[in-house]
């Protein structure tokens, strides 16, 4: 029998909600508290505008793109850079700076439309970019799993193993209830593991406090030019991830509400995130895959996954005993969930019928692909352009070209 789904606009049965939301939460809380551990500031502040962010982009698309930002990695290398130079105000700046720029990009493209996407991002080009949103990812699933060098502690391997193990079976074997909320229980399974191992530090939960670092951005216009060319990073990012979400849920979101809302509401979000200190937001792929995974795309649930968020920023122990999920667990969980991603741009391919008996197309695919794993790096400043970003950007050239090609009559597939 076919997974019952539950489709974006649909309420969820009152004693579904919050094992589904909670499931939600903790499926990006691993990766999300890791940009404020970098930038050496309260998570709890991060917690509180996720929890925001993502209210104020359910709001923005009409309730019809289910998304849950999380913060934002693409930000960290200038951020870093500015604030051992001018300090943690000027890079919240920063990001304010690159939210507005954002907001204004969204505006252009409202005015303009999205038929270029199809242009510069056709099918062949479009599925290995969304395939590389989570195929890069896995060495990091791996590395936070503690599953890669030389001293891997067998404790981390029992904990990931335990963990995706039973996200796999729980995803493909349980039925009813429990079947929607496979990834909820691979984290509770995951965290008693590692207490049983002994691998869980309770510490940080007496230490705790509310958030205590609202803080006022500063701006330089130094610190802004190093922080601007983020925004050709999140700007394909984002397109990516709508993209990808839209074959999860079978919508085109692009059109739907408007790839305009949903980056207005993204920029919009991370731009109040630097107003009030906090780190930048963005879509995430980990809630991403648990949707593909349960078949569960309302955005009451992500909506409630959000409002949980608020609540244990307010509730210091609580957030603290969130933080004390260990990397095996986070590891094991997103190992499963990256490969989901993976396959939705592999089933974009297929769903589109991709025709690779044309070079063009078998061209694209291949230097897409190639290109974000090569692991290639182009540096431009402070900025450095890899993996899905550089693959998106390459992709978007060729198909460009291939494009002119054909209007001049170049190609030389009739031959």
């Amino acid at each position: 029998m076919a997974k019952r789904i539950i489709q974006v606009e649909e309420k969820v049965p009152a004693n579904l909600l919050i094992p589904l939301s909670i499931q939600h939460m903790f499926a990006m809380f691993g990766a999300s508290v890791l940009v404020p551990f970098l930038f050496g500031i309260n998570p709890a502040i991060v917690l509180f505008m996720n929890g925001i962010g993502t209210l104020l982009f359910i709001f923005i698309t009409k309730g019809k793109a289910p998304a849950y930002l999380g913060s934002s990695f693409a930000f960290i290398a200038p951020a870093n850079i500015i604030i051992a130079k001018f300090g943690y105000p000027y890079a919240c700046g920063g990001f304010v700076a690159v939210g507005f720029c954002g907001c204004l990009l969204a505006m252009i493209i409202k005015k303009f439309g999205t038929k270029w996407i199809d242009i510069v991002l056709p099918s062949a080009a479009m599925g290995p970019v969304v395939a590389l949103i989570g195929l890069e990812l896995s060495s990091s699933a791996a590395n936070t799993a503690g599953i890669l060098g030389d001293n891997i502690d067998p404790k981390n391997v029992i904990v990931f193993a335990v963990t995706l193990g039973m996200a796999v079976i729980g995803s493909v074997c349980f039925k009813k209830f429990l079947s929607v909320i496979p990834i909820l229980i691979a984290v509770v399974t995951g965290y008693l593991t590692a207490v049983a191992v002994g691998i869980v530090d309770f510490t940080p939960v007496l230490q705790t406090s509310f958030i205590s670092n609202f803080q006022a951005p500063k701006f330089s216009m130094d610190a802004i030019l190093m922080m601007l060319p983020v925004l050709l990073v999140i700007a394909s990012e984002h397109i990516g991830h709508q993209i990808v979400t839209g074959e999860v849920v079978g919508r085109n979101l692009i059109e739907d509400p408007g790839l305009h809302r949903s980056l207005f509401a993204d920029n919009f979000s991370t731009m109040i995130s630097g107003l009030i200190g906090s780190v930048p937001t963005t879509t995430y792929g980990e809630n991403i895959g648990v949707m593909a995974i349960t078949g569960v795309y309302s955005v009451q649930v992500i909506a409630g996954a959000a409002i949980l968020s608020i609540i244990c920023s307010f509730i210091g122990p609580l957030s603290a005993l969130i933080q004390t999920i260990p990397n095996p667990v986070i590891g094991g969980i997103s190992f499963l969930l990256y490969g989901m991603i993976g396959t939705s741009g592999l089933r974009i391919l297929v769903d589109q019928k991709v025709d690779y008996g044309k070079s063009v197309n078998m061209i694209l695919t291949s230097v897409v692909f190639v290109v974000g794993l090569s692991r290639v790096t182009i540096h431009l400043g402070n900025i450095s352009l890899s993996g899905m970003v550089l693959a998106c950007i390459t992709g978007m050239i060729m198909s460009l070209l291939f494009y002119i090609f054909e209007k001049f009559h170049l190609l030389n597939e009739e031959a």
